[in-house]
């Protein structure tokens, strides 16, 4: 291994510290999904600005939709909460234990409570969000100014030594970054057809049967699915807790439903996400959990590109295995 590559590694490792404990997953991911936009706007052909313009349209629609999302979620949640915690008591005292709160104004209370104990005043909370978003922002524009020209050393030509160290330390360093890319390419795609296949048939259903709330539960949908295996969880536990507002009918027939379309999943999880990454599901788990300890739910969305890449990575290492002559037992013998 060359001194450039083995700084490349070196650089890829630090990046991958700070982004974790300086909190820049957000940014990164930012990144990551904007390049993959803007290289699927350029499909075929179409011109860079082309492939821009689209995005920023996307983005511009994607923040409406989230607005509107935000609205049904503000006036649909106390709805649902209202209907559902009072059965969840009613069904804690049959089984012998007894909630913190026994309707929607008790839970408000408790959460406030822990909310200012936790985190301290509201305040904080604004200002994450403004982090966040500008977090967003910068992360388009790297990713803007990537796609246009994704070149390290700008100066090449006028280097008087053509090798240096700079240079190709450079260079290697890009080739980690393309992997990395590579790995996300791999992950996230293979985990976006698998949240929309189960989207569309998690919508079918829902809206067939009359399910209430079911395009505010779609959008849910969707977005948990692009967390690997927990995502799944996340979203049916509340399509069962929305049915059980109406009545045990509906719960248990979309427990049934979402049974049988996740033996489907496991199909298309093997020939789809098995085939690109192939990671067995405890590393995948681990990952999951020490990405959210680290980074939070970005983390959770990152850590399967990280085992990808890892793996990507050391498996295009040699490592060079020391061959121990065997003595023959007529050797022995003679001794």
């Amino acid at each position: 291994m060359t001194q450039p590559t083995r700084i490349s590694f070196g650089f890829m490792f630090l990046l991958l510290v700070l982004v974790a404990a300086m909190g820049l997953a957000t940014p990164l991911l930012t990144v990551l999904f904007s390049f993959f936009a803007l290289n699927v706007f350029r499909w075929k052909g179409r011109s860079k600005n082309f492939a821009v313009a689209m995005l920023l349209v996307t983005v511009t629609g994607i923040c409406v939709g989230f607005v509107l999302f935000g609205t049904k979620s503000v006036v649909a949640a106390p709805e649902i909460a209202g209907r559902l915690i009072p059965r969840l008591a009613e069904v804690a005292i049959k089984l012998g234990f007894e909630l913190p709160f026994t309707d929607l104004h008790g839970l408000l209370v408790l959460v406030k409570g822990e909310v200012a104990e936790r985190f301290g005043l509201v305040g904080l909370a604004g200002t994450t969000l403004l982090r966040q978003v500008a977090f967003v922002i910068i992360g388009m524009v790297v990713a803007i100014s990537l796609f246009h020209n994704a070149a390290i050393v700008i100066d090449r030509d006028k280097h008087t030594l053509k090798n240096n160290l700079y240079s190709m330390s450079a260079d290697e360093i890009a080739n980690r970054f393309e992997l990395f890319y590579r790995s996300f390419h791999t992950v996230m795609g293979a985990q976006i057809i698998i949240s929309s296949i189960n989207t569309v048939f998690t919508g079918i259903f829902l809206a067939a049967v009359g399910y209430p709330y079911w395009q505010l539960l779609i959008v849910v949908t969707f977005l948990c699915g692009l967390l690997p295996i927990l995502g799944n969880i996340l979203s049916n536990t509340l399509i069962v807790c929305v049915g059980l507002t109406v009545d045990l009918q509906h719960a248990l027939g979309a427990l049934a439903f979402l049974v049988v379309i996740h033996k489907l999943e496991y199909f298309l999880n093997s020939k789809i996400i098995g085939k690109r990454i192939q990671n067995p599901m405890w590393m995948t788990l681990l990952g999951l959990i020490i990405g959210e300890r680290l980074m939070g739910v970005p983390g959770m969305i990152l850590a399967p590109v990280i085992l990808h890449y890892i793996k990507m990575e050391t498996s295009r290492v040699a490592v060079e295995q020391r061959v121990e002559r065997v003595v023959p037992v007529s050797e022995t013998k003679a001794d």
